[in-house]
C-alpha cells in the first residue's frame, strides 16, 4: 500500500510538472506585459501581405523549418557571426527561405511598443497564422510564451528538415522525431497548396532520377513533359519558380491532394504520401470531406507543430533583434 501511495504521489507530481510547463505556453500570454502585441502583428500583416501574398507560404515554411530544428525558438533567423559562421540560415534547406525582413519589421513595431517582451519565436508563429488567414486560409490557435534560442547550427537543419527528395520512410522518421504522426505529415504537407518551388528542388525527377538520365516513373508523364518544356528546361536550372498547386496556388484548398492522386505532386516527398496505405487513405478521406474539415484538421496540426520543444520560463531569451542573440 505504501508503494502504491509513493507511486501515486510521483505520478501526481509528474502531472503537475507537465501541467506547469505546458501552462507557460498559453493563449494571450502577453495580455498583461504587452496587451496590444497580437493586434500589432495582425494589423501589420493585414496591411502588407496583399502586396506580396506569396509571403504567406514563405513564412509558414519558415515556421516549419524553425520548429524542426531545436524546436520553435527562432534559431532559423540568426545571422552568420564571427563566432558562428554556419547557422541554420546557410544550410541548403534554408537558402531559399524568404520573409526575414517582414519578421524584422514586425519585431521593430513590437520593440517600440513593449521593449524586450515579445519573442521572435512567437512573432514567426503569429505572422505565419495571420498571413495564411489574411490570404483566405484557415485560422488556428497560437498559444504564446515561446522564448528565443541562442544556438543555431546548419548541420542540425540538414539532419532534421525533411528534404523534398524524401521517401515515405524518411518522412515518417523525421516527423516522428518531432512528435508528429502520419496524420500531421499529410496535413502539414497540405500547406503546399499555396507553395512555390525552385526547379532545383525536384529537377532530378525530370532528368536524372536514378543517376542515368531517367525520369521518375511515379511522376505523371504528361505533367513532366510540360514542366520540361515550359519551366525547368535543364537539370541545372536554379532560378525558375514553379507553382506547387498549378492554377490554384494562391488559394488554400484541397486541390493539392487531388493532384497527388493524379501523380502530379511536385516533390518526391509529395508523391511519397501515396505510397503508404495509411497516408493515402487519409488523403482520400480529406478529399471526400468538406473544405472546412481540412481547415479544422490543418489547424490542429499547426498548433501541435507550434508547440515542438518550445523554450519557456527562463530558458532562452527575448532577442532585441531577431537576427542576432543579445550581447
Amino acid at each position: 500500500m505504501r508503494g502504491f501511495r509513493y507511486f501515486g504521489m510521483m505520478f501526481f507530481c509528474l502531472l503537475v510538472f507537465m501541467g506547469s510547463t505546458e501552462a507557460q505556453l498559453q493563449m494571450g500570454f502577453y495580455s498583461s506585459s504587452c496587451p496590444n502585441a497580437e493586434r500589432i502583428v495582425q494589423d501589420y500583416v493585414n496591411r502588407h501581405i496583399h502586396n506580396a501574398p506569396s509571403l504567406a507560404a514563405a513564412i509558414i515554411r519558415m515556421h516549419f523549418h524553425d520548429c524542426f530544428v531545436r524546436g520553435c525558438d527562432a534559431s532559423v533567423l540568426l545571422n552568420t557571426t564571427s563566432s558562428n559562421n554556419q547557422p541554420e540560415k546557410v544550410a541548403t534547406p534554408n537558402l531559399t527561405l524568404r520573409g526575414f525582413d517582414f519578421i524584422d519589421k514586425v519585431k521593430s513595431l513590437l520593440e517600440a511598443a513593449c521593449p524586450a517582451v515579445v519573442s521572435c519565436a512567437d512573432i514567426v508563429a503569429l505572422v505565419a497564422r495571420d498571413a495564411v488567414v489574411a490570404t483566405g486560409g484557415p485560422f488556428w490557435r497560437v498559444p504564446t510564451g515561446r522564448r528565443d534560442g541562442t544556438i543555431s547550427r546548419s548541420s542540425e537543419a540538414l539532419n532534421n528538415i525533411p528534404p523534398p527528395t524524401s521517401n515515405f520512410t524518411n518522412l515518417q522518421r523525421l516527423f516522428a522525431n518531432q512528435g508528429l504522426d502520419l496524420k500531421d505529415l499529410v496535413l502539414l504537407s497540405g500547406a503546399h497548396t499555396i507553395g512555390i518551388s525552385h526547379c532545383s528542388s525536384f529537377s532530378n525527377r525530370l532528368y536524372n532520377f536514378t543517376g542515368v538520365g531517367d525520369q521518375d516513373p511515379a511522376l505523371d508523364s504528361e505533367y513532366a513533359a510540360n514542366l520540361k518544356a515550359r519551366k525547368c528546361r535543364s537539370l541545372n536550372d536554379n532560378t525558375t519558380i514553379v507553382e506547387m498547386d498549378p492554377g490554384s496556388f494562391r488559394t488554400f484548398d484541397l486541390s493539392y491532394y487531388s493532384l497527388l492522386l493524379k501523380r502530379r505532386g511536385l516533390f518526391q516527398s509529395d508523391s511519397a504520401l501515396t505510397t503508404n496505405s495509411a497516408t493515402l487513405s487519409f488523403v482520400n478521406q480529406l478529399l471526400q470531406g468538406p473544405l472546412q474539415n481540412f481547415f479544422a484538421e490543418f489547424a490542429n496540426s499547426m498548433e501541435k507543430m507550434g508547440r515542438i520543444n518550445v523554450k519557456t520560463g527562463t530558458t532562452g531569451e527575448i532577442r532585441k533583434h531577431c537576427a542576432v542573440v543579445n550581447s
